[in-house]
């Protein structure tokens, strides 16, 4: 079994979102974390794939014997997108996706914006918030 490579580190979140390039996506990253710590309630932490995560909890995959701790939300500049990572799978909620605004998403838990304008931000909190309500009660973490 190989080990999970994505792990929390001691990286200043502040230092990583004021390195982010283009400027209007480092600009919608810093508005983007304050959502999210308004949503979810707790510090963020970098993990080492350039994901700023909130929260964590252990899984154990049945499928692949694999098991770690993971944040229960998290968001990712990455080159094309800002992606959102909602936990418990983005399509559990659909009632609010319709009212987000233009986004994509995976099949998975991946949630994908192009720009903070692209989109409701207020949806995106309550969107957060029970995404974390849900994982915690599905995994039992405080």
């Amino acid at each position: 079994m190989s080990e999970i490579k994505t792990k929390p580190t001691n990286q200043d979140v502040h230092e990583f979102l004021m390195s982010i390039e283009p400027e209007k996506k480092r600009l919608d990253c810093i508005e983007l974390k304050k959502v999210f710590d308004s949503a979810v309630g707790e510090e963020p932490v970098l993990w080492n794939n350039n994901m700023i995560g909130y929260g964590t909890y252990h899984y154990k995959s049945d499928r692949s014997k694999q098991e770690g701790d993971w944040p229960l939300t998290a968001f990712s500049p990455r080159k094309q997108y800002i992606v959102i990572y909602i936990m418990p799978g983005v399509n559990n909620y659909e009632h609010l996706l319709d009212k987000l605004g233009r986004h994509r998403v995976s099949s998975g838990s991946c949630l994908y914006i192009n720009k903070l304008d692209d989109i409701n931000i207020d949806v995106l909190r309550e969107i957060i918030a029970v995404s974390v309500a849900d994982m915690k009660r599905m995994y039992n973490v405080d």
